[in-house]
């Protein structure tokens, strides 16, 4: 299930929510300040916050806009006293998902927790099928690459080549584990069955297939992708 991380000064609000979040089989962490909840979140991957927005150091606002400024995505929802307008519309224009006033009906929480990890779940599903290189945009759910003068069909094994790479982007992948992954085959010496669709792959994605920018060779392990 999902990582949650609590930031709330309020502990017996606190506590009711971790235990049914953790009833629910979430892992839940708590941070009753700014500084700590947001040292919460950077110790491990998080999958959603819920966050207060009067706390006793650092204002909620500012810690949902120093979470995206450093690149978290997960989705954060606010709970909050204050329920005038301005704040919540504040809070979208930092980048919270959604804001719930207390006090609230736990099982109306819960609903919105869930609502929150499901959006979450769908878009990184969409974002790992569907990419751009330069102008080209990959579609692995029909199999094709758009380009400026049309689409490209993409095989079986290239699609997946590309899955493989796009999920370790920036990260060198072993032909022994594309192999065994998408082929369920180990290597042998003279095998050239991935390098084969990679040359394929270049023709399709790459401005000058001699001189690949976006599929690289790592050398005397396989290869990765670079946006």
């Amino acid at each position: 299930m999902a990582r949650i991380v609590i930031i709330e000064d309020e502990p017996d609000l606190a506590l009711g929510l971790r235990d049914n979040l953790e009833f629910e089989q979430h892992t839940v962490a708590h941070g009753a300040t700014g500084e700590e909840g947001l040292r919460l979140v950077a110790a491990e991957p998080t999958d959603l916050v819920l966050l207060d927005i009067m706390l006793p150091d650092i204002d909620g606002f500012e810690i949902c806009r120093r979470l995206r400024a450093a690149g978290h995505t997960m989705p954060i929802v606010i709970l909050s006293a204050r329920g005038q307008e301005i704040d919540k519309v504040r809070g979208p224009e930092l980048g919270a998902d959604d804001y719930v006033t207390k006090p609230f009906s736990l099982r109306e929480l819960l609903a919105r927790v869930h609502a929150a990890l499901r959006r979450s779940t769908q878009s990184a599903k969409a974002a790992r099928t569907q990419f751009m290189v330069d102008d080209r945009q990959v579609d692995l759910v029909r199999q094709v690459v758009i380009t400026p003068q049309g689409e490209l069909p993409l095989g079986y094994y290239e699609s997946e080549i590309l899955r493989m790479l796009h999920e370790h982007l920036g990260q060198a992948v072993a032909r022994t584990d594309m192999l065994l992954r998408i082929w369920g085959v180990g290597v042998g010496p003279a095998d050239r069955t991935v390098d084969n669709h990679i040359v394929s792959l270049r023709r399709k994605l790459e401005p000058d297939p001699q001189k690949p920018r976006h599929i690289l060779t790592a050398h005397a392990v396989g290869y990765k992708l670079v946006l």
